[in-house]
């Protein structure tokens, strides 16, 4: 059939005119490659409405123990993400030290980083660990976290600078 494009998978060679096929290939996987590269860039996740943390209070984490959802009209900028808090105190605390309360590895799954990906978080999910601030995506993979916690940090933790620096 003219102009068709298929693969004799017994034979493992395609049918048809590929030269056209390839290209596009070739110009998909190079796109694909710079968006992820650009994205890779971003160091701090925020959500649609560009606050980090999906809005929830970093301080609230270490001073209440618990996930506080932040109060839009209460917030700070750092590094370009927006940080809402549930109160003026936290918001201080957070602007005279917010390498302090930051999520580490930008807001991004600590257990994902650990594995090379920036993935998404539920705030809900969390720990604090030799007083830094650990998001995670769900409570399936906490629990897979906590089993090796430690390990899992030293390898985000160097994962996390070729994320953030993909070139070097």
């Amino acid at each position: 059939m003219a102009g068709s494009h298929s693969l004799d998978l017994a034979a493992g060679r395609p049918h048809g005119s590929m030269p056209g096929v390839c290209v596009r290939l070739v110009a998909a996987l190079a796109m694909a490659f710079t968006v992820w590269a650009a994205e890779a860039g971003a160091e701090i996740r925020v959500n649609a409405d560009g606050y980090a943390i999906n809005g929830f209070d970093p301080v609230a984490y270490f001073t209440a123990g618990r996930p506080v959802k932040g109060r839009h009209g209460l917030s700070a900028t750092y590094k370009g993400a927006k940080y809402a808090f549930a109160t003026p105190e936290n918001r201080a605390r957070f602007l005279k030290n917010p390498t302090k309360y930051e999520p580490q590895y930008g807001g991004y799954c600590a257990f994902g980083v650990a594995y090379g990906s920036k993935s998404d978080i539920d705030p809900e999910v969390w720990e604090i660990v030799d007083g830094k601030l650990y998001l995670l995506i769900n409570p399936g993979t906490m629990s897979i976290w906590k089993k090796k916690k430690r390990s899992y940090i030293r390898t985000a933790d160097k994962a996390w600078k070729s994320i953030i620096e993909p070139s070097k």
